[in-house]
């Protein structure tokens, strides 16, 4: 705690570290009787998390932020306890930081079962039956449960940085505390963090600008990931330790002899390079057939001057003592990074015509460039705020629409990956405005980030005044313009082929993703309004699209049109929903009930053609009895009826009785056709398929068409969808609708 103090004390008023002590001392007692797997009471990583921002140099309610970060998650302790003991600004910090709990991201049996245990491999570890399908079914269950977790988590800290960036600095110091002291976990434990860590974490430093962190967690993954490279390139770099320093110190003192000749007032270092990163480079010389040994810009030259004017003569005069290589030359004074780094970048070739790395950059630079945004802090005290710094971090504001483009956290994650967190390529738009894209990216992902509209018009692009293709990979410098159609056109579906090279950025292909969403759902509604025309407003006449959409469900009538277009709602679902009682009135125009429709069951045959035999006037309640005749089906008399006591008759008598009573309604249709022979026969003979009677029958002749006009006994909607459709498949038949005075019918 002296330390932290102490540390602090250099730039935070005195009266502002009580905050600091109080904040420790309340950690200090949350987490009493807490070890960690290491076996150091747990205040010492809250502890070591907040003495690194105090060497960021950030203020006071950040670093007390520090100390309780993990507090809430660990502790029994609230948001309301931090907000009344430290006020809002610190909660809130707290509060973006704290990881999703376990009763938030697994449901409430596995939250029990996980209460003592760190991770899943050590609860499986401890229990005798793991062997069982139901016990690997619910191991599997919490692994995938946690990575769900995981990746909400990582979404909530993305999602919180554009909030306030000090809560991404607290985890950054979390996590690289964190990374020195993974040996005490569980070897797959500990891979899973360090490739978090080399994956999200190290490139959110870079990101940031935050070179001091960043360099640390990627050495200290990487150590864990690769430990036999790590060791081996850790050994080479000793063994040729000596003559690299020697060769590096004689070119150092050549370089400072002659800035000081010029009255240029600098400082000129060696800047050795991380583990990682020498990893990484000998990976890209293998294919030029180069060692270890023979890669000297393992370390570089940095000239640190006074002022921006320096800069450049300092650069005038590397340039004059040795050669400059092609390409690479990069000039982020006059052309910042988006992370707010600026320096001056070289590469020449010197004694023995090996290369050396050199930056050039004032004393205000290098601070930013190893502190990146916390050493440019909006709200450290007595400090004034610039306003560009908003304008400079603008890709953090992004993330705020990216998450209104991305469907899933997955989705969310793989768009930082891609588009934030790959190495950087810088451009030009026609104006001069320098933009910054991954590397790898094309003049596609360049369109797309310009605007979605010049994206989805885009036929081709001119790289530094040349027509290129679009599968052109874009380099530090080019300057580009999109040309557009002039006709209304959208994306080529080869554009998400990932094999042909056509975009780099996640945003982008999430965009054309979009536009191909919104083009097949015009085309299905296009689809579920014909549909609808042909064959659902036919139905009914009496209720309007809202009125229908609405008893379907659907809040509005493109939703409607879409589910019918999808296949998602049938016309027969509609109908049977309009055929409820409670969305449709019968007609007042209710008829006798005849044929099959008269309530009366020939047991043990079916439904027959039936009718009331005019001697006797059976109703129901009566006892009955049915005379089956030849023509006319089944007359039905009462069984005292003298006209079926004759005993030549009996053998002709049937079982009936009376069955469920039906209402029929008459409903007019109008059938328009091609006219040709036997046209009204077809018609009437698949109506009477359907057990439907025909009540009336008319038809005109209108040149070579028929327009036949019926009223047809119905018992409902659902039954009439069946019998339209049925004549919809007749020979010539081209339309079938409902009257307009017709009333919509329902099933009783």
């Amino acid at each position: 705690m002296e330390t932290l103090l102490k540390k602090a004390g250099k730039y935070i008023p005195e009266e502002q570290l009580a905050l600091i002590a109080n904040a420790y001392e309340f950690a200090k007692e949350a987490h009493s009787g807490q070890t960690r797997r290491s076996g150091e009471p747990f205040i010492e990583h809250p502890l070591q998390t907040a003495i690194y921002l105090a060497e960021l140099k950030l203020d006071s309610k950040a670093i007390a932020a520090a100390l309780l970060h993990d507090v809430m998650e660990d502790c029994d302790v609230s948001y309301t306890d931090l907000e009344n003991e430290f006020g809002i600004e610190v909660a809130n910090l707290v509060s973006g930081v704290t990881k999703l709990t376990k009763n938030e991201s697994l449901d409430e049996k596995d939250t029990v079962l996980l209460t003592d245990f760190e991770d899943t491999d050590d609860f499986f570890t401890n229990q005798s039956l793991i062997n069982t399908d139901e016990e690997l079914s619910v191991k599997s269950d919490l692994y995938s449960n946690k990575e769900r977790a995981r990746v909400e988590n990582l979404r909530k800290l993305l999602m919180s940085m554009a909030e306030d960036i000090r809560v991404v600095l607290i985890k950054l110091a979390d996590r690289l505390h964190n990374m020195r002291t993974l040996k005490a976990l569980p070897k797959a434990r500990r891979l899973s963090i360090a490739q978090e860590t080399l994956d999200i974490y190290a490139p959110l430093a870079h990101r940031l600008g935050i070179w001091e962190i960043k360099w640390r967690l990627e050495d200290l993954a990487f150590q864990h990931l690769n430990p036999t490279d790590y060791k081996k390139i850790s050994k080479l770099l000793r063994s040729k330790r000596v003559s690299r320093e020697e060769y590096i110190e004689g070119i150092r003192s050549k370089l400072t002899e002659s800035l000081k000749d010029s009255g240029i007032e600098a400082v000129v270092t060696g800047r050795p390079k991380h583990i990682y990163s020498i990893h990484k480079k000998i990976q890209r010389y293998q294919d030029q057939n180069m060692t270890i040994g023979d890669i000297y810009d393992l370390f570089a030259l940095r000239i640190i001057v006074n002022g921006v004017n320096d800069c450049y003569s300092a650069l005038g005069i590397v340039h004059s003592l040795w050669r400059p290589l092609r390409d690479q030359f990069d000039d982020y004074i006059a052309n910042p990074k988006d992370n707010l780094y600026q320096s001056i970048h070289t590469a020449v070739l010197c004694k023995g015509a090996f290369p050396v790395e050199v930056q050039i950059r004032t004393t205000e630079m290098h601070e930013l460039a190893e502190y990146g945004v916390a050493a440019h802090w909006l709200y450290k005290e007595g400090r004034d705020s610039d306003p560009q710094f908003d304008k400079k971090m603008l890709w953090l504001r992004q993330l705020l629409d990216w998450q209104r483009d991305v469907s899933g956290a997955e989705d969310f994650i793989e768009s930082f990956k891609t588009d934030i967190f790959d190495s950087q390529v810088y451009v030009y738009t026609p104006k001069g405005d320098l933009k910054e894209l991954p590397s790898g990216s094309t003049p596609l992902d360049f369109a797309y980030q310009i605007h979605t509209d010049i994206g989805h018009q885009c036929v081709g692009a001119h790289i530094n005044g040349k027509l290129v293709s679009l599968q052109y990979k874009l380099k530090n410098g080019d300057s580009i313009e999109i040309v557009t159609s002039k006709t209304e056109r959208g994306p080529s579906i080869d554009w998400l082929n990932p094999n042909l090279g056509y975009i780099k950025t996640n945003s982008a292909r999430q965009k054309i993703r979009q536009w191909f969403n919104r083009q097949e759902q015009r085309i299905n509604i296009q689809r579920g309004k014909e549909l609808y025309s042909k064959q659902v407003r036919r139905l009914t006449t009496n209720l309007n699209l809202n009125e229908i959409s609405k008893i379907m469900g659907m809040e509005s009538s493109d939703e409607l049109y879409h589910s019918i277009g999808t296949g998602s709602v049938t016309v027969s679902q509609i109908a049977a929903k309009l055929s409820a009682p409670n969305n449709s009135e019968p007609s007042s125009k209710s008829i006798k009930s005849i044929g099959p429709a008269s309530g009366i069951d020939v047991l043990g045959v079916g439904d027959l053609l039936t009718r009331m035999a005019q001697c006797c006037n059976p109703i129901r309640g009566d006892n009955i009895a049915g005379y089956i005749t030849r023509s006319r089906g089944v007359t039905v008399h009462r069984t005292d009826c003298p006209n079926i006591k004759n005993e030549n008759v009996q053998e002709t008598l049937i079982k009936v009785d009376w069955g469920q009573a039906r209402t029929l309604y008459p409903v007019d249709i109008q059938i328009d056709a091609y006219d040709r022979v036997g046209l009204l026969k077809d018609i009437t003979a698949l109506v009477s398929e359907h057990r439907v009677n025909i009540a009336n029958c008319e038809t005109r002749e209108v040149a070579d068409r028929s327009i036949i006009t019926m009223t047809l006994y119905t018992r409902g909607i659902d039954e009439l969808n069946k019998v339209f459709s049925k004549l919809e498949g007749v020979k010539g038949v081209t339309n079938i609708i409902r009257s307009p005075d017709q009333s919509v019918i329902s099933n009783k």
